[in-house]
């Protein structure tokens, strides 16, 4: 075996897990996403920037502010699954660099001082994040249903309105449902997505 993780892992990380599009009805806890938050912080990212914010949505009221921006082929899972979290990139994350970069806190002001610098590095470290957050739902035994399929001003205006965040997914929470998973998409192969020089 070439991997350290054993084939159980791998399957439940990767091979067997899919994109949940029906769920059960069966409640996902504080403690779990409290848990799969605690696993994943530890993903890396540039200058350990942690751009990434989240959004739990759980009440009805806040379900139904949310169905409202998503894509119609989106809107009846949204609506069903247990939990809903919206990820966002907070693109003033460098008021935190100097306490989580404390050997080089000039960081803040040498690198990111810039808003179109911040938002480009806040975009692509919290999509990092973001696909670590997927990974941990899956490592809880969870299903994760990630969607892009938004009105993402709406999304912003709706659940932070202040104009210093950007939704970039929003993801699905639950146990598998009845019928969840469409056929499994095809994937490139190794040679045709790694070179060496």
């Amino acid at each position: 075996m070439t991997l350290a993780l054993d084939a159980a892992a791998q399957d439940l990380l990767f091979r067997e897990a899919r994109t949940a599009n029906t769920f059960s009805d069966e409640p996902v806890s504080d403690e779990q996403v409290q848990a799969i938050y605690d696993l994943v912080k530890f993903g890396p990212t540039a200058f350990n920037q942690q751009p990434l914010r989240i959004v739990l949505v759980r009440s009805e009221e806040g379900r139904a502010r949310l169905v409202q921006h998503m894509a119609d082929g989106n809107k009846a899972k949204t609506s069903t699954a247990p939990l809903v979290a919206i990820l966002a990139a907070d693109n003033e994350f460098h008021e935190e660099l100097p306490s989580q970069l404390p050997h080089f806190p000039q960081a803040k002001d040498l690198f990111f001082s810039e808003r179109p610098v911040r938002e480009s590095s806040a975009a692509l470290n919290a999509a990092l994040q973001a696909a670590y957050f997927i990974i941990g739902v899956r490592a809880a035994g969870l299903a994760a249903g990630p969607m892009t399929g938004f009105d993402a001003e709406g999304l912003n205006k709706e659940f932070f309105g202040d104009g210093e965040h950007s939704v970039l997914t929003v993801v699905n929470i639950g146990k598998p449902g009845e019928e969840a998973w469409f056929p499994r998409g095809p994937r490139l192969e190794y040679d045709q997505v790694v070179t060496t020089v």
